[in-house]
């Protein structure tokens, strides 16, 4: 028996394209961590993103003013990164410490922490993960198979994924797509049988990765069948789209709230969301040029000025979900959502003027953590590696996880 490659690939297409089901309201039992990932591509200037001093008395530079009511509640971390040779193409690595090509050396292969937690919390939750933004270009979210993950890129769709109900018949043809789809699965997994009778050590290693594609694949079918029956909550996007042209700030501030209320209704515990190169900045001033050409601004003030202007429309955006977040009480547990969402900010790249990936921007707010301030990570001359950083985050999102990819160890950044 030969597998056939288009159909299976086809297949699991199908199995991809079904509209995701999410749930009605937060869930009534224990408190739920949470994780909100916010990156851009071309890391942040650090004269205006580091604080001059560290540990907890310090000022928090230009760039990060929007914060500075949550200073006692984040911590800045300085020289931690992936160890990895300067230049353009490295950011792809922030969320999970390697690049493709050297994914095959690990256990977890190219995934990153964000879909480790999405895998985690999937089952009890309508999304797994959500990962939005308002142009594609950045590569951070990767599943298990070196898989980017999609990306929402308008407002409106991202609304319509989130909060607008099918139809009865809409309804009944994802059921009918899940029954077909599960049989299918059930074929390729007799071919899989099949084939591993006399596969290659080479092929083996492929086998096994359209194996976890297959569980994964029947894990999502199985939460998607539970909440076809169940009606989405209702959100009102109108406000921030009333009588206005709309800006980059209003469609980054409908993304945020939607997110913000998808935590808020338990519709998910995982996204992440994207400010791209791509992204047109000229309605902020002073910028009148790209965002990549801004951070290639040779030293000259006036350019400089218009980068540091895009930062801090960036963390000015960060700042309003957190201050959104920390304004709802957490249902059936004590302080606020913020309290209970793992908070992170930051970059596959440390400064886009001289394309360094070493000292990343590194952020973390949130989460119940007892926060250090402004963190100098290094220990005998030589940075932390970000992953032992991302180790304590899947820790504190509750998997029991001593490692991941390139950590040495665990950062000790504790949690009540």
């Amino acid at each position: 028996m030969k597998l056939n490659r288009r159909k299976f690939l086809a297949c699991m297409g199908g199995v991809m394209a079904l509209p995701s089901l999410e749930c009605l309201g937060a869930a009534a039992d224990a408190t739920k961590t949470r994780c909100l990932i916010v990156a851009n591509p071309l890391g942040m200037h650090p004269d205006h993103f580091f604080p001059k001093t560290f540990g907890k008395r310090f000022e928090l530079p230009s760039s990060l003013q929007s914060l500075n009511w949550l200073k006692d509640r984040l911590s800045i971390f300085s020289h931690t990164d992936h160890n990895m040779v300067n230049g353009h193409g490295r950011e792809v690595a922030f969320l999970n410490g390697i690049l493709p090509t050297d994914a095959g050396s690990f256990p977890e292969k190219n995934v990153s922490f964000d879909q480790l937690m999405a895998r985690q919390s999937g089952s009890e939750v309508r999304f797994p993960n959500i990962n939005a933004a308002l142009q594609d270009g950045i590569e951070m979210s990767w599943t298990a198979n070196g898989v980017k993950d999609a990306v929402i890129t308008d407002p409106q769709k991202l609304f319509d994924h989130l909060f607008s109900n099918p139809s009865a018949q809409q309804k009944k043809r994802q059921l009918d797509l899940i029954d077909r789809n599960h049989s299918v699965l059930d074929k390729v997994a007799d071919q899989f049988a099949f084939l591993e009778k006399s596969a290659s050590r080479f092929d083996h290693e492929r086998l096994d990765q359209y194996q976890t594609s297959v569980r994964e694949f029947e894990k999502v079918l199985e939460n998607r069948r539970q909440w076809i029956g169940k009606d989405k909550p209702t959100f009102d996007i109108s406000g921030h789209y009333a009588d206005v042209e709309p800006t980059l700030r209003h469609d980054y501030n409908a993304i945020f709230d939607m997110v913000s209320y998808a935590f808020e209704t338990d519709l998910t515990r995982v996204a992440t969301v994207a400010f791209p190169r791509t992204v047109d900045y000229t309605a902020i001033e002073p910028v009148t040029r790209s965002y990549h050409s801004c951070t290639h601004n040779g030293k000259v003030p006036a350019i400089t000025a218009e980068l540091v202007a895009i930062e801090t429309f960036q963390m000015e955006q960060l700042s309003r979900c957190l201050q959104k977040l920390d304004s709802i009480p957490e249902i059936n547990g004590d302080g606020s959502m913020l309290d209970n969402t793992i908070v992170l900010f930051g970059s596959g790249m440390g400064y886009g003027g001289t394309h360094s990936c070493r000292n990343l921007p590194i952020l973390v707010a949130g989460g119940g953590f007892k926060h250090l301030g402004h963190v100098d990570a290094a220990t005998s001359g030589k940075n932390l590696p970000l992953c032992n950083l991302f180790v304590t985050l899947l820790q504190r999102f509750g998997l029991e996880q001593d490692s991941f990819n390139t950590s040495t160890g665990k950062f000790d950044l504790r949690y009540s």
